[in-house]
């Protein structure tokens, strides 16, 4: 089941971490976000604008974000993240966020679904698919000229939504390393026999 929020309604933030509590799988590590764009393009700059955020908000926490304003991840550093994922985090989900292009009533929204996302697909490049989870905010329409769309978005719109899915992330984070540790507590409670 896909999750989808606007990004002018106030309950947002809330809504995906409760989309992110029904879709990431418990019992594995803490999930890892990967945010994907680059800062060359206001339209493209939702996932390092989000993972910049994220690394303020996360900071000191046992979460891994990669993808930020000054470290972006882009088309080009996309190719290898699956391999580097699956080696420095073999037990965490991914959750992958992205600006992504849809239909005219989309724009606005805030996607959530649980599989991969193909980056890049918005500037027809055919990249594999990276993450577990996935995050899109629907930017632009759907287009021939997607490129020409990305560069005429809005920053307040960008601003807004990555304001949106680092609040819910960050919620989900901390609840999921909170519950984390109390499924450690008690297993350690069991294990020796409490």
């Amino acid at each position: 089941m896909d999750y989808s929020f606007n990004l002018y309604n106030s309950l947002a933030p809330g809504g995906v971490c409760l989309a992110l509590k029904k879709i990431v799988p418990t019992g594995g590590d803490a999930p890892v976000i990967l945010c994907i764009g680059s800062d060359l393009s206001v339209g493209d700059s939702l996932g390092p604008v989000t993972g910049t955020k994220l690394k303020r908000l996360l900071a000191g926490l046992n979460c891994f974000v990669y993808g930020t304003l000054s470290k972006p991840i882009t088309a080009h550093e996309v190719k290898y993240m699956n391999d580097f994922l699956k080696f420095t985090h073999p037990n965490s989900p991914v959750i992958a966020v992205d600006a992504a292009v849809g239909l005219a009533g989309d724009i606005g929204l805030i996607k959530i679904a649980r599989r991969g996302l193909k980056p890049g697909s918005g500037a027809n490049k055919k990249l594999q698919k990276v993450g577990d989870i996935s995050i899109m905010g629907i930017i632009a329409e759907q287009s021939v000229f997607n490129y020409s769309l990305f560069s005429a978005t809005r920053l307040n719109v960008i601003y807004k939504m990555s304001d949106i899915i680092a609040e819910g992330i960050t919620s989900f984070v901390l609840d999921y390393l909170q519950n984390s540790q109390q499924r450690d507590v008690a297993s350690d409670f069991l294990n020796y026999g409490g």
